[in-house]
């Protein structure tokens, strides 16, 4: 077995860590950790796993991830530099009444969330800032400034709620989970059956199809989907090209069937998602 536990280091002097990582220490497997994380994608770009949340990540992204809740930032292309600013702290860092505080009310119940969230430009840009001057802060100046990021969070909309209420409870997870996602990364593109994946997996179709649900919290099918909508919305954002080639491109052979699929997840057709990507300007 192996274990899905991220230790977080800390130096001796700090209650809560800030720092960059690079390729190839930017990317982690399937995992998770006791510490709520706040993520700016710094450089590349390519699929974010959040709980069951699958979608593309790109530069100036800014992901809140409450402790606990599985994620994984899987780059594009490994040979890609990839490169994001972390800061990992833990759901106590302000001891046991500070937070009941009146005053510190709409943190509490943002540190009490199992969500994982989104920024949106008019949050994110402010947040960035405070995230890249998080790096060099020491002393009482570096608490007060993640306190009044966590307090801008927490007190307004400008943000997208990705996944609630994931459930993992588990402490290990089985190899076959990364072969699963790895195996699936390489093929989602292509058409792929059941019975391939589940010989992966070395499981039987029935015991692949329980053993990935109760693990991802939704079928395999849906995961493809979701894969397959986030390949379409990177083409469809960072491309020319005509939406019937996307359709193709992403896996789908009939147009029919990728535009039921991708209004089901994004909630609008794919011309009407690159028209909104490009009023606003790309941010």
């Amino acid at each position: 077995m192996k274990t899905l536990i991220q230790k977080i280091h800390l130096e001796e002097h700090q209650s809560f860590a800030c720092r960059s990582y690079r390729t190839p220490n930017f990317e982690t497997n399937w995992h998770k950790h006791e510490e709520f994380e706040l993520i700016l994608i710094a450089e590349g770009h390519g699929t974010a796993m959040i709980g069951d949340f699958i979608g593309e990540y790109k530069p100036g992204d800014i992901y809140f991830i409450a402790g606990n809740l599985p994620h994984w930032f899987k780059k594009q292309h490994h040979k890609v530099m990839g490169c994001s600013i972390v800061v990992h702290f833990k759901q106590d860092i302000f001891g046991d009444g500070f937070l009941q505080l009146p005053e510190l009310k709409t943190v509490y119940q943002l540190l009490q969330k199992n969500d994982g969230i989104q920024l949106q430009p008019k949050l994110k840009n402010e947040i960035a800032t405070t995230i890249v001057e998080l790096q060099e802060l020491k002393g009482f100046q570096r608490m007060n400034t993640l306190l009044q990021c966590l307090q801008k969070i927490s007190t307004t909309t400008h943000y997208v709620t990705l996944t609630q209420n994931f459930s993992s409870n588990n402490n290990f997870i089985d190899p076959a989970i990364e072969k699963i996602i790895d195996f699936s990364f390489k093929r989602y593109l292509t058409p792929v059956t059941l019975q391939q994946v589940a010989e992966v997996a070395a499981m039987s179709i029935p015991t692949f199809c329980r053993f990935f649900k109760k693990n991802i919290k939704k079928t395999y099918f849906d995961f493809i989907k979701d894969l397959r909508i986030s390949h379409a919305c990177k083409l469809l954002t960072h491309s020319n090209k005509p939406v019937m080639e996307i359709c193709y491109e992403s896996g789908y052979n009939s147009w029919a069937h990728f535009s039921k699929q991708f209004k089901g997840v994004k909630k609008m057709t794919p011309s009407q998602y690159r028209k909104e990507f490009e009023e606003k300007g790309n941010g």
